[in-house]
Formats: structure tokens, C-alpha cells, sequence
């Protein structure tokens, strides 16, 4: 392995090593925590290294929504893949999502709620964005209905979703009311 392959590779483990720990962090103690002075105490590491990776707060936000996007396809996608049918997957793909956000809040905010200075739903979008999405569409696009623009139909479930995700996480739904609330989904949005 030449220096420069060694150089690479190191850089590569310091990034993930600040995306990690920033992920953690916010998990433990919310975005507010995350700052780059407690990331450089954290790592080991002066804050000039972490600004050597990243310009701020935003673009380790940025780092940790991708890092979330994929990560969310995937369970999205397993779920899916587990479901026999295509209102058992729309309920397997809402499951999932709904999961997700509950498991991870610090990512799930950074993925919808923060300024990762992502772009969404344009040509620019970062790939892992464009997974997301299209692990969702996947499964949507099969219950859409005729002459119902794919794409707008699952844009329209993922916000309800969103929104069952963030009501549910602020206290403004009932949490034991979560399985039912499923069910209405997939019944009367996503009629198979």
C-alpha cells in the first residue's frame, strides 16, 4: 500500500470515525449537543482536523441524513421483501418507516427535520436521498392506481408517514394507537 493509499484510507476512517461519534452523541444527547469542540474531546483529535473533513455542524449533519437514508432503504427494502402481497408490503413498508424514525430520532431529524445542506427532490440530489425514495416508490408504485402519477402518490404516503412519525414522537398521538393507525393507512391511502 503506497503513503497515499495509507493517507486515503486513514482520512476515510477519521470521517467516519466524526460521523459515528457525532451520531452518537446526538442519539444520547440531541443535535444541540453536538458541537465540534465536544466531537475533536470525543475522537481525540483538534477541532482543525474536523474542519479539515467538514466545514461545520451542518455538513456532519449532512454526513450522519446519508448515512440514515441508506440505512433506512435497506430496512425498508427487507421489510418489503418479507411481505407476501401488495397490501402486506405497503404495510411491512409503512412498519419499517415508522420503526426507523422511532429508532433512530437523531437521524430521522437529520434526514427531515435539519439543515444538512442536502438537497431534496432535485437533480443535485445526493444518491442515497434518491434510495430512500425510491425504495418507497418501489413498493407504492405497485398500489397507486391507474392514471396516478407514481411519484406523487408516494410523495403524498411519505408524508403521512412523516407526519405519524413526528406527531407520535412529540406526544400528539397516542403511541399505543400506532398499529391501528397503520392499518387506516394502508385501507383507505393505499387501496389494494
Amino acid at each position: 500500500m503506497s503513503v497515499q493509499e495509507r493517507k486515503q484510507r486513514e482520512r476515510a476512517d477519521r470521517e467516519r470515525l466524526i460521523v459515528a461519534t457525532a451520531r452518537e452523541l446526538a442519539e444520547q444527547q440531541g443535535w444541540d449537543a453536538v458541537t465540534t469542540r465536544r466531537l475533536a474531546e470525543r475522537i481525540e483529535y483538534s477541532q482543525p482536523v474536523l474542519y479539515s473533513h467538514f466545514r461545520g455542524k451542518r455538513e456532519i449533519i449532512g454526513a450522519v441524513a446519508l448515512q440514515g437514508a441508506t440505512e433506512m432503504a435497506v430496512a425498508m427494502r427487507a421489510a418489503t421483501a418479507a411481505a407476501d402481497g401488495p397490501r402486506a408490503r405497503v404495510a411491512a413498508l409503512a412498519r419499517a418507516y415508522l420503526d426507523f424514525a422511532e429508532r433512530n430520532p437523531a437521524v430521522y431529524d437529520a434526514l427531515f427535520q435539519l439543515d444538512g445542506g442536502l438537497a431534496y427532490a432535485q437533480e443535485d440530489t445526493p444518491e442515497p436521498l434518491k434510495d430512500a425514495f425510491a425504495a418507497l416508490l418501489e413498493c407504492l408504485g405497485e398500489v397507486a392506481g391507474d392514471g396516478v402519477d407514481q411519484a406523487l402518490f408516494t410523495e403524498t404516503f411519505w408524508a403521512a408517514l412523516h407526519g405519524l412519525a413526528t406527531l407520535t414522537r412529540a406526544g400528539r398521538l397516542p403511541r399505543e394507537d400506532a398499529e391501528w393507525r397503520v392499518e387506516l393507512l394502508v385501507d383507505r391511502l393505499a387501496i389494494v
